[in-house]
């Protein structure tokens, strides 16, 4: 048997989710959302920046995040990304069918792992 691996691949639409959730607690460069997914998830989400930047144009283009040049704290200029509230609702509903899912998923391996004793 195999030893799974510490890395994990995102179902569709997943990344949007985490990134509107991180963005949604405060304005956020690129490279700090994915320092923060992979901090949060005990390294499990890494995010690529040919993941990443793609899908921060994606939800921007979408009315979901804003972005404005700013100083880090290092000094150097990036964007900062902020939730929109159309980025607060898709971020609510899509958040709430993740939990249907996610609940639906672990009533169904629970079920398989008891028919199995």
């Amino acid at each position: 048997m195999t030893e799974p691996s510490p890395k994990s691949d995102l179902p569709q639409g997943t990344l949007d989710l985490l990134i509107l959730k991180i963005i949604a607690v405060q304005p956020v460069h690129g490279y700090a959302i994915a320092q923060r997914l992979q901090q949060i998830s005990g390294e499990v989400v890494q995010v690529p920046g040919g993941s990443l930047y793609p899908a921060l144009h994606r939800l921007e283009n979408r009315g979901f995040v804003k972005s404005d040049w700013k100083e880090t704290d290092t000094g150097r200029d990036a964007k900062f990304y902020r939730l929109t509230k159309k980025g607060r609702a898709h971020l609510e509903a899509q958040s709430a069918s993740w939990r249907r899912l996610a609940e639906a998923v672990g009533l169904i391996l629970n079920l398989a792992e008891e028919g199995v004793r």
